[in-house]
Protein backbone atom coordinates (compact mmCIF):
# COMPACT_ATOMS: atom_id res chain seq x y z
CA UNK A 1 0.00 0.00 0.00
CA UNK A 2 1.56 3.14 -0.91
CA UNK A 3 2.63 5.39 1.66
CA UNK A 4 0.52 9.43 2.55
CA UNK A 5 1.85 12.18 1.18
CA UNK A 6 3.24 13.65 4.36
CA UNK A 7 4.82 10.53 5.46
CA UNK A 8 6.34 9.89 2.23
CA UNK A 9 8.23 13.53 2.59
CA UNK A 10 9.96 12.29 5.37
CA UNK A 11 13.22 10.16 5.39
CA UNK A 12 13.94 6.82 7.26
CA UNK A 13 14.18 7.93 11.26
CA UNK A 14 17.83 6.93 11.79
CA UNK A 15 17.56 6.87 15.43
CA UNK A 16 15.08 4.27 15.12
CA UNK A 17 17.88 1.81 13.66
CA UNK A 18 20.10 2.01 16.65
CA UNK A 19 16.92 2.20 19.33
CA UNK A 20 16.31 -1.35 17.89
CA UNK A 21 19.72 -2.61 17.74
CA UNK A 22 19.99 -1.37 21.65
CA UNK A 23 16.68 -3.44 22.57
CA UNK A 24 17.77 -6.26 20.85
CA UNK A 25 21.15 -5.96 22.64
CA UNK A 26 19.71 -5.77 26.33
CA UNK A 27 17.54 -8.34 25.45
CA UNK A 28 20.72 -10.52 25.43
CA UNK A 29 21.70 -9.57 28.43
CA UNK A 30 24.47 -6.60 27.66
CA UNK A 31 24.40 -3.50 29.94
CA UNK A 32 24.07 -0.95 27.39
CA UNK A 33 25.03 2.50 28.30
CA UNK A 34 22.71 4.72 26.79
CA UNK A 35 24.31 8.08 25.57
CA UNK A 36 21.97 8.76 22.96
CA UNK A 37 18.85 9.98 23.53
CA UNK A 38 19.18 13.95 25.39
CA UNK A 39 16.87 12.60 28.02
CA UNK A 40 17.11 13.98 31.26
CA UNK A 41 18.26 11.84 34.55
CA UNK A 42 17.87 13.97 37.68
CA UNK A 43 14.93 13.79 39.19
CA UNK A 44 12.59 17.03 38.81
CA UNK A 45 13.04 19.16 42.15
CA UNK A 46 11.29 18.15 45.37
CA UNK A 47 9.31 21.39 45.41
CA UNK A 48 8.38 21.46 42.05
CA UNK A 49 6.69 17.88 42.29
CA UNK A 50 5.66 19.06 45.80
CA UNK A 51 3.77 21.61 44.17
CA UNK A 52 2.20 19.25 41.70
CA UNK A 53 0.53 17.07 43.94
CA UNK A 54 -0.65 19.74 46.50
CA UNK A 55 -2.90 21.17 43.14
CA UNK A 56 -3.49 18.13 41.72
CA UNK A 57 -5.39 17.36 44.92
CA UNK A 58 -8.29 20.14 43.78
CA UNK A 59 -11.00 18.40 41.80
CA UNK A 60 -11.40 21.69 39.85
CA UNK A 61 -7.76 21.45 38.40
CA UNK A 62 -9.13 18.40 36.83
CA UNK A 63 -10.78 20.17 33.69
CA UNK A 64 -9.99 21.45 30.92
CA UNK A 65 -7.27 23.92 30.97
CA UNK A 66 -6.03 27.14 28.66
CA UNK A 67 -4.60 26.28 25.29
CA UNK A 68 -2.08 29.35 25.42
CA UNK A 69 -1.38 28.77 29.47
CA UNK A 70 -2.89 30.07 32.45
CA UNK A 71 -2.36 33.08 33.57
CA UNK A 72 0.09 32.98 36.44
CA UNK A 73 1.93 30.70 33.67
CA UNK A 74 2.36 33.45 30.86
CA UNK A 75 3.23 36.02 34.14
CA UNK A 76 6.29 33.71 35.47
CA UNK A 77 7.53 33.27 31.86
CA UNK A 78 7.44 37.03 31.08
CA UNK A 79 9.40 37.57 34.46
CA UNK A 80 11.84 35.16 33.89
CA UNK A 81 12.77 36.84 30.49
CA UNK A 82 13.02 40.15 32.52
CA UNK A 83 15.53 38.70 35.22
CA UNK A 84 17.44 36.26 32.91
CA UNK A 85 17.49 38.89 29.57
CA UNK A 86 16.45 42.01 30.37
CA UNK A 87 13.51 41.76 27.87
CA UNK A 88 9.98 42.66 28.54
CA UNK A 89 6.99 40.54 27.06
CA UNK A 90 3.45 40.96 27.83
CA UNK A 91 2.28 38.07 29.27
CA UNK A 92 -1.33 38.22 27.40
CA UNK A 93 -0.10 38.99 23.79
CA UNK A 94 3.70 37.71 23.88
CA UNK A 95 3.48 34.32 25.64
CA UNK A 96 2.33 31.18 24.84
CA UNK A 97 3.26 28.13 26.46
CA UNK A 98 3.51 24.87 24.79
CA UNK A 99 3.81 20.87 24.89
CA UNK A 100 7.40 21.68 25.04
CA UNK A 101 9.39 23.70 22.62
CA UNK A 102 9.21 20.36 20.02
CA UNK A 103 5.12 21.04 20.05
CA UNK A 104 5.58 24.72 20.06
CA UNK A 105 8.01 24.33 16.45
CA UNK A 106 5.91 22.00 15.17
CA UNK A 107 2.71 23.79 15.51
CA UNK A 108 4.64 27.39 14.60
CA UNK A 109 4.89 25.78 11.42
CA UNK A 110 1.64 24.95 10.77
CA UNK A 111 0.27 28.54 11.38
CA UNK A 112 2.84 30.30 9.01
CA UNK A 113 4.12 27.99 6.61
CA UNK A 114 1.79 28.22 3.15
CA UNK A 115 2.93 25.15 0.31
CA UNK A 116 6.03 25.93 -1.32
CA UNK A 117 7.43 27.91 1.26
CA UNK A 118 11.26 28.36 1.81
CA UNK A 119 12.43 28.07 5.40
CA UNK A 120 16.13 28.74 5.86
CA UNK A 121 17.59 26.12 8.27
CA UNK A 122 20.78 24.99 9.99
CA UNK A 123 22.22 21.72 8.78
CA UNK A 124 23.09 20.10 11.40
CA UNK A 125 20.01 20.87 13.58
CA UNK A 126 17.44 18.87 16.08
CA UNK A 127 15.13 17.23 13.59
CA UNK A 128 11.97 19.51 14.03
CA UNK A 129 13.46 22.59 12.91
CA UNK A 130 13.37 21.17 9.16
CA UNK A 131 10.53 18.61 9.97
CA UNK A 132 7.98 20.48 11.45
CA UNK A 133 7.91 22.32 8.06
CA UNK A 134 8.65 19.81 5.69
CA UNK A 135 5.21 18.24 6.79
CA UNK A 136 3.63 21.48 6.75
CA UNK A 137 4.28 21.52 3.05
CA UNK A 138 7.44 23.90 3.55
CA UNK A 139 10.46 23.53 1.83
CA UNK A 140 13.97 23.46 3.44
CA UNK A 141 17.21 25.38 2.07
CA UNK A 142 19.91 23.67 4.48
CA UNK A 143 22.80 25.90 5.44
CA UNK A 144 26.24 24.16 6.79
CA UNK A 145 26.74 27.54 9.27
CA UNK A 146 28.12 28.55 12.60
CA UNK A 147 27.13 31.88 14.33
CA UNK A 148 30.39 33.33 13.21
CA UNK A 149 30.93 35.72 10.32
CA UNK A 150 30.40 32.78 7.46
CA UNK A 151 26.94 33.06 9.10
CA UNK A 152 25.51 36.01 7.03
CA UNK A 153 27.29 35.02 3.67
CA UNK A 154 26.12 31.81 3.78
CA UNK A 155 21.99 33.22 4.14
CA UNK A 156 22.53 35.73 1.22
CA UNK A 157 23.56 32.87 -0.63
CA UNK A 158 20.76 30.91 0.46
CA UNK A 159 17.86 33.87 -0.39
CA UNK A 160 19.94 34.24 -4.17
CA UNK A 161 18.72 30.63 -4.75
CA UNK A 162 15.20 30.46 -3.36
CA UNK A 163 12.53 31.12 -5.19
CA UNK A 164 10.36 32.44 -3.61
CA UNK A 165 12.10 34.50 -0.94
CA UNK A 166 12.49 32.77 2.10
CA UNK A 167 9.82 33.02 5.22
CA UNK A 168 11.92 32.43 8.37
CA UNK A 169 15.13 31.35 9.55
CA UNK A 170 16.36 28.88 11.74
CA UNK A 171 18.29 29.96 14.60
CA UNK A 172 19.51 26.99 17.65
CA UNK A 173 22.12 28.26 20.04
CA UNK A 174 23.46 26.87 22.15
CA UNK A 175 22.77 24.06 19.33
CA UNK A 176 21.57 20.87 19.82
CA UNK A 177 23.70 19.09 18.32
CA UNK A 178 26.38 21.36 17.95
CA UNK A 179 26.48 22.57 21.35
CA UNK A 180 27.63 25.62 19.39
CA UNK A 181 26.81 29.34 21.49
CA UNK A 182 25.66 32.63 19.58
CA UNK A 183 26.93 35.60 20.88
CA UNK A 184 24.65 38.77 21.37
CA UNK A 185 27.02 41.01 18.45
CA UNK A 186 25.96 37.36 16.15
CA UNK A 187 22.30 37.96 17.13
CA UNK A 188 22.64 42.04 16.26
CA UNK A 189 24.17 41.62 12.88
CA UNK A 190 21.13 38.51 12.56
CA UNK A 191 18.64 40.71 13.58
CA UNK A 192 19.98 43.45 11.15
CA UNK A 193 19.81 41.40 8.10
CA UNK A 194 16.54 39.92 8.42
CA UNK A 195 14.68 43.15 9.03
CA UNK A 196 16.19 44.32 5.75
CA UNK A 197 15.09 41.21 3.85
CA UNK A 198 12.17 40.45 5.18
CA UNK A 199 12.35 37.05 7.11
CA UNK A 200 11.31 35.89 10.18
CA UNK A 201 13.66 34.36 13.02
CA UNK A 202 12.31 31.31 14.50
CA UNK A 203 14.61 30.71 17.81
CA UNK A 204 14.92 27.91 19.79
CA UNK A 205 16.61 28.24 23.30
CA UNK A 206 16.17 25.60 24.90
CA UNK A 207 19.47 25.22 26.63
CA UNK A 208 19.15 28.69 28.15
CA UNK A 209 20.50 27.29 31.46
CA UNK A 210 22.57 24.98 30.36
CA UNK A 211 26.43 26.39 30.24
CA UNK A 212 30.01 25.89 31.82
CA UNK A 213 32.01 28.54 31.26
CA UNK A 214 30.68 31.56 33.04
CA UNK A 215 28.97 33.59 30.26
CA UNK A 216 24.95 32.77 30.12
CA UNK A 217 23.79 32.74 26.45
CA UNK A 218 22.29 35.69 25.07
CA UNK A 219 18.53 35.95 23.65
CA UNK A 220 18.08 37.00 20.37
CA UNK A 221 14.83 39.06 22.08
CA UNK A 222 17.78 41.24 23.54
CA UNK A 223 18.33 42.67 20.18
CA UNK A 224 16.59 46.16 20.23
CA UNK A 225 13.68 45.76 17.35
CA UNK A 226 14.00 41.95 17.25
CA UNK A 227 10.14 41.88 18.63
CA UNK A 228 9.36 43.32 15.34
CA UNK A 229 10.38 39.78 13.76
CA UNK A 230 10.95 37.33 16.16
CA UNK A 231 10.23 34.48 18.22
CA UNK A 232 12.03 32.31 20.60
CA UNK A 233 11.03 28.76 22.09
CA UNK A 234 12.11 27.34 25.46
CA UNK A 235 11.48 24.32 27.40
CA UNK A 236 11.70 23.59 30.90
CA UNK A 237 12.81 20.13 30.08
CA UNK A 238 16.56 20.15 30.86
CA UNK A 239 16.38 23.52 32.65
CA UNK A 240 14.21 21.97 35.43
CA UNK A 241 14.71 18.18 34.47
CA UNK A 242 10.99 17.71 33.46
CA UNK A 243 10.90 16.09 30.29
CA UNK A 244 7.85 14.19 30.46
CA UNK A 245 5.53 17.12 31.50
CA UNK A 246 5.94 18.52 28.34
CA UNK A 247 6.08 22.60 29.20
CA UNK A 248 7.77 25.04 27.07
CA UNK A 249 7.35 28.47 25.42
CA UNK A 250 6.73 30.71 22.74
CA UNK A 251 7.68 34.46 23.43
CA UNK A 252 7.88 37.28 20.93
CA UNK A 253 6.56 39.03 18.22
CA UNK A 254 2.67 39.89 18.86
CA UNK A 255 1.32 38.66 15.45
CA UNK A 256 3.38 35.15 15.25
CA UNK A 257 1.98 34.44 19.05
CA UNK A 258 -1.61 35.24 17.74
CA UNK A 259 -1.21 32.75 14.58
CA UNK A 260 0.52 30.10 17.08
CA UNK A 261 -2.11 30.19 19.11
CA UNK A 262 -5.27 30.29 16.57
CA UNK A 263 -3.41 26.81 16.12
CA UNK A 264 -3.10 25.90 19.47
CA UNK A 265 -6.87 26.58 19.88
CA UNK A 266 -8.13 23.91 17.53
CA UNK A 267 -5.57 21.15 18.78
CA UNK A 268 -5.26 20.72 22.55
CA UNK A 269 -6.27 22.47 25.65
CA UNK A 270 -3.03 22.54 26.85
CA UNK A 271 -1.04 20.90 29.52
CA UNK A 272 -3.11 19.63 32.67
CA UNK A 273 -3.43 22.59 35.01
CA UNK A 274 -1.43 21.26 38.10
CA UNK A 275 1.39 20.73 35.38
CA UNK A 276 0.97 24.69 34.29
CA UNK A 277 0.91 25.59 38.53
CA UNK A 278 4.05 23.44 39.40
CA UNK A 279 6.29 24.79 36.23
CA UNK A 280 5.37 28.48 37.37
CA UNK A 281 6.26 27.84 40.72
CA UNK A 282 9.35 26.58 39.50
CA UNK A 283 10.04 29.88 37.17
CA UNK A 284 9.07 31.85 40.18
CA UNK A 285 11.88 30.20 42.08
CA UNK A 286 15.06 31.47 43.38
CA UNK A 287 17.27 29.80 40.92
CA UNK A 288 18.81 27.41 43.00
CA UNK A 289 17.27 24.49 41.24
CA UNK A 290 19.07 25.40 37.98
CA UNK A 291 22.67 25.95 39.12
CA UNK A 292 22.36 22.57 40.67
CA UNK A 293 21.41 21.30 37.53
CA UNK A 294 24.26 23.25 35.86
CA UNK A 295 27.12 21.75 38.16
CA UNK A 296 25.77 18.34 37.51
CA UNK A 297 26.07 18.67 34.04
CA UNK A 298 29.33 20.56 34.15
CA UNK A 299 30.97 17.67 36.26
CA UNK A 300 29.75 15.07 33.88
CA UNK A 301 30.69 17.21 31.19
CA UNK A 302 34.29 17.47 32.64
CA UNK A 303 34.37 13.66 33.53
CA UNK A 304 33.65 12.85 29.75
CA UNK A 305 36.44 14.99 28.04
CA UNK A 306 38.53 13.78 30.49
CA UNK A 307 38.20 9.88 30.52
CA UNK A 308 37.57 9.48 26.70
CA UNK A 309 40.43 11.51 26.07
CA UNK A 310 42.61 9.22 27.80
CA UNK A 311 40.48 6.04 26.55
CA UNK A 312 41.88 7.93 22.42
CA UNK A 313 38.85 9.41 21.63
CA UNK A 314 39.17 13.06 21.64
CA UNK A 315 36.48 15.60 21.91
CA UNK A 316 36.23 18.90 22.18
CA UNK A 317 34.52 20.39 25.49
CA UNK A 318 30.74 22.03 24.80
CA UNK A 319 30.73 25.20 26.33
CA UNK A 320 26.94 24.67 26.63
CA UNK A 321 23.64 22.27 26.34
CA UNK A 322 24.12 18.52 27.77
CA UNK A 323 25.66 17.29 24.72
CA UNK A 324 29.39 16.90 22.75
CA UNK A 325 29.30 16.76 19.35
CA UNK A 326 31.83 14.47 19.54
CA UNK A 327 34.17 13.47 15.79
CA UNK A 328 34.25 9.86 14.81
CA UNK A 329 37.17 8.28 15.37
CA UNK A 330 39.69 8.86 12.17
CA UNK A 331 39.90 5.22 11.41
CA UNK A 332 35.93 4.63 11.46
CA UNK A 333 35.05 8.08 9.86
CA UNK A 334 34.91 6.74 6.19
CA UNK A 335 31.71 4.31 7.69
CA UNK A 336 29.44 7.52 9.05
CA UNK A 337 27.96 8.23 12.08
CA UNK A 338 24.92 5.66 11.30
CA UNK A 339 27.46 2.93 11.33
CA UNK A 340 30.09 4.00 13.76
CA UNK A 341 27.20 4.09 16.30
CA UNK A 342 26.10 0.45 15.26
CA UNK A 343 29.86 -0.59 16.54
CA UNK A 344 29.45 0.83 19.83
CA UNK A 345 26.52 -0.63 20.60
CA UNK A 346 27.39 -3.89 19.44
CA UNK A 347 31.30 -3.87 20.50
CA UNK A 348 31.57 -1.46 23.49
CA UNK A 349 28.02 -1.69 24.77
CA UNK A 350 27.86 2.13 24.65
CA UNK A 351 25.01 3.75 22.74
CA UNK A 352 25.07 7.36 21.25
CA UNK A 353 22.92 9.72 18.63
CA UNK A 354 24.61 9.11 15.00
CA UNK A 355 25.31 13.24 13.70
CA UNK A 356 23.50 12.45 10.52
CA UNK A 357 19.92 12.00 12.55
CA UNK A 358 20.29 15.88 12.47
CA UNK A 359 21.14 16.43 8.75
CA UNK A 360 23.48 14.71 6.01
CA UNK A 361 26.45 17.64 7.56
CA UNK A 362 26.41 15.53 10.81
CA UNK A 363 27.52 12.42 9.14
CA UNK A 364 30.91 12.93 10.58
CA UNK A 365 30.13 13.04 14.04
CA UNK A 366 28.01 11.62 16.90
CA UNK A 367 26.02 13.07 19.63
CA UNK A 368 27.50 12.42 23.36
CA UNK A 369 24.36 13.19 25.85
CA UNK A 370 25.83 13.72 29.47
CA UNK A 371 22.58 11.54 30.49
CA UNK A 372 24.41 9.11 32.81
CA UNK A 373 26.29 9.22 35.79
CA UNK A 374 30.06 9.76 36.24
CA UNK A 375 30.58 6.27 37.17
CA UNK A 376 28.87 5.51 34.38
CA UNK A 377 30.31 7.74 31.94
CA UNK A 378 34.04 6.77 33.28
CA UNK A 379 32.56 2.85 32.26
CA UNK A 380 31.70 4.14 29.35
CA UNK A 381 35.15 5.72 28.67
CA UNK A 382 36.59 2.07 29.69
CA UNK A 383 34.18 -0.28 27.19
CA UNK A 384 35.60 2.19 24.43
CA UNK A 385 39.40 2.13 25.11
CA UNK A 386 39.02 -1.79 25.00
CA UNK A 387 37.17 -1.35 21.42
CA UNK A 388 39.16 0.88 20.15
CA UNK A 389 42.64 -1.12 21.58
CA UNK A 390 41.13 -4.34 19.86
CA UNK A 391 40.42 -2.44 16.80
CA UNK A 392 43.91 -1.50 16.73
CA UNK A 393 45.51 -4.85 16.83
CA UNK A 394 42.77 -6.62 14.64
CA UNK A 395 40.97 -4.22 12.08
CA UNK A 396 39.80 -6.57 10.06
CA UNK A 397 37.40 -8.16 12.82
CA UNK A 398 35.48 -5.46 12.89
CA UNK A 399 32.92 -4.97 10.49
CA UNK A 400 29.92 -2.52 9.67
CA UNK A 401 26.36 -4.53 10.69
CA UNK A 402 25.29 -3.68 7.23
CA UNK A 403 28.18 -5.20 5.85
CA UNK A 404 27.08 -8.73 7.46
CA UNK A 405 23.55 -8.74 6.35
Amino acid sequence: MEEFHKVRRLPPYVFEQVNRLKASARSRGADIIDLGMGNPDLPTPKAIVDKLCEVVRDPRTHRYSSSRGIPGLRRAQANYYARRFGVKLNADTQVVATLGSKEGFANMAQAITAPGDVILCPNPTYPIHAFGFIMSGGVIRSLQVEPDDGFIPAVERGIRHSIPKPLALILNYPSNPTALVASLDFYKDVVAFAKKNDIIILSDLAYSEIYFDGNPPPSVLQVPGAMDICVEFTSMSKTFSMPGWRMGFAVGNERLIAALTRVKSYLDYGAFTPIQVAAAHALNGDGADIEEVREVYHKRRDVMVDSFGRAGWTIPAPAASMFAWAPIPEQFRHLGSLEFSKLLIEHADVAVAPGVGFGEHGDDYVRVALVENEHRIRQAARNIKRFLASTAKQPNNVVPLAARR
